[in-house]
């Protein structure tokens, strides 16, 4: 029987991280080596986990680590090509003056943008690439990760070509033509609380009444989009699918509006602050570094030849069966595996490299150019690097160890009767831990599943709200919050706080629908 003593223990590194980041604002590498030292010695003073089982965990996390800073460093790169040659201010002055409205500014970048390249990349990408967008456009740092942070987790799932919702499906059991239909249905709740909470993180209450008309039009299109793709067997595009609409619908929206308001656009309406220093680079040629990046991540994941050659060369490690002396066991598999040539962070360095090439040939950098993104790009990704090496290293120790299973085990006990209220908050928590809905989907899918079964209630919803809250719960992991903060100048802990305050007022909606549905269909 598991005592209050081996769950307060189990918790004890997440409690660690979340007091010295929210209450104590250190950054995310610091907290994350505390969190992870405590790990260590949690597992293998308590849990029984030896020297081998911690040795390979460590390993384990290394590779996960390299896969995640693949991504930040081609996310950085990117963002400092495009940066250097002034595109992100061009797009700062522009898209004001394609729609002066912030509420509207903010769906259309941190929400509808996001959620596309959430579909078609994915793994911190969305947040990463956009939050130095909405900086240009004049958002503070901290609203400039909150608002993608928040805006695009609910394309989690069947997003990065439906990684997420195969997981499930592989720890399940079960397929996906009946799992596709009420995870659809979930996440398309979820899709309207992201975007409500990007116009409230943009400007409040004022701003989220405003934008009340479009919230609803653009996410019924993108969440009936989704709903209608995955449920035809199409799971590997529907955020991409929902993303693609959403764009359309809200490029038509901001002129259907200006039509009917008579909105004369002016130059003025820039950031505030930059009248009279307008970019002299067009609105056309300051988005072609993201159509390039669209184009490129579009021919890797979807053109078979391209898509074979890209995966020819693969980091793969197999790891054996490990047990701790308490009887906990993590069965043999493959460490996670690193694409070197289609990783999503080589896709980011072919963008990069082509922007580069596009840009010098216009003649848009000046001296000492080169220097300047290097620098840039190293100074700000070391640090992102470290803390993303500590949480990951946390995570994979506290899985390993048994810890996390305990935990969520913990929930499923304490909630009984009422657990349809917490399945969505152990998807978060898998997901907060990890930081992937794929990997929350691993550790909890099965458990969830089972836990449904003794308490007689559908599985195919609890399994729904697994994945819905793992996807919202992703966004305010520590490591993507560092991801997330890599590109501009945000505090982690203050941006942590905001996302996960934003997050769970989410997870809570989903809890209390899944609740709902379960009372709904018992009757």
């Amino acid at each position: 029987m598991t005592s209050l003593l081996d769950w307060l223990l189990a918790f004890s590194p997440v409690l660690a991280v979340l007091v010295l980041m929210l209450r104590f604002r250190w950054g995310g590498a610091q907290a994350g080596v505390v969190g992870w030292g405590i790990a260590l010695a949690v597992g293998a003073l308590r849990f029984g986990a030896g020297p081998r089982v911690l040795g390979y965990a460590q390993v384990k996390g290394l590779l996960l680590t390299l896969f995640v800073i693949y991504i930040i460093w081609g996310a950085l790169l990117f963002y400092r090509v495009t940066d250097e040659a002034g595109a992100v201010k061009a797009i700062g002055d522009g898209l004001p003056r394609l729609t002066p409205d912030r509420g509207m500014q903010a769906l259309l970048l941190g929400w509808v943008f996001s959620t596309f390249l959430q579909g078609v990349g994915g793994f911190g990408v969305p947040v990463a690439v956009t939050a130095p967008l909405l900086v240009g456009l004049g958002f503070p740092p901290l609203a400039a990760v909150v608002i993608p942070s928040i805006g695009h987790p609910w394309a989690v799932t069947f997003g990065s070509l439906g990684s997420s919702f195969f997981a499930l499906m592989a720890a399940t059991g079960r397929s996906g033509e009946a799992l596709a239909p009420w995870s659809a249905a979930f996440l398309g709740l979820a899709c309207f609380g992201c975007g409500a909470g990007t116009l409230w993180a943009a400007g409040g209450k004022q701003t989220l009444r405003s934008g009340l008309g479009a919230l609803f039009i653009i996410g019924v299109g993108m969440a009936v989009t989704q709903y209608l793709v995955v449920t035809n067997g199409l799971w590997s595009i529907g955020a991409m699918a929902a993303g693609l609409v959403g764009l359309v619908i809200g490029v038509a929206w901001v002129r259907w509006r200006a039509k009917r308001l008579g909105a004369i656009r002016q130059r003025g309406n820039g950031p505030p602050g930059e009248e009279g220093v307008l970019s002299t680079m067009s609105l056309g040629w300051a988005l072609a570094p993201y159509a390039i990046l669209i184009a490129i991540v579009l021919v890797a994941q979807l053109v078979s030849p391209v898509r074979d050659i890209l995966r020819g060369v693969v980091l793969r490690i197999e790891f054996p069966r490990l047990v701790t002396s308490r009887g906990w066991t993590t069965p043999a598999e493959e460490g996670r595996t690193i694409e070197v040539f289609g990783h999503p962070g080589a896709l980011l360095l072919y963008a990069s490299l082509v922007t580069y090439a596009v840009f010098a040939w216009r003649d848009a950098y000046g001296s000492g150019a080169l220097r300047r993104i290097g620098a840039g790009v190293v100074s700000r990704a070391t640090r992102s690097s470290l803390g993303t090496a500590a949480m990951v290293g946390m995570a994979v120790t506290m899985e390993h160890a048994g810890m996390t299973h305990l935990l969520a085990d913990g929930i499923a006990r304490v909630a009984g009767p009422a657990f349809p209220l917490a399945a969505p908050f152990v998807g978060a928590l898998g997901a907060f831990m990890t930081g992937s809905n794929t990997n929350s989907n691993v550790i909890f899918g099965d458990l969830q599943q089972s836990v449904a079964g003794l308490i007689g209630v559908s599985p195919l919803v609890i399994l729904a709200a697994q994945t819905a809250g793992g996807a919202i719960g992703s966004a305010f992991a520590p490591a993507k919050v560092i991801v997330g903060c890599s590109t501009v100048d945000a505090e982690e802990g203050a941006a942590l706080q905001s996302v996960m305050r934003y997050g769970l007022g989410i997870v809570s909606v989903l809890a209390l629908t899944t609740g709902a549905v379960i009372y709904a269909l018992r009757w």
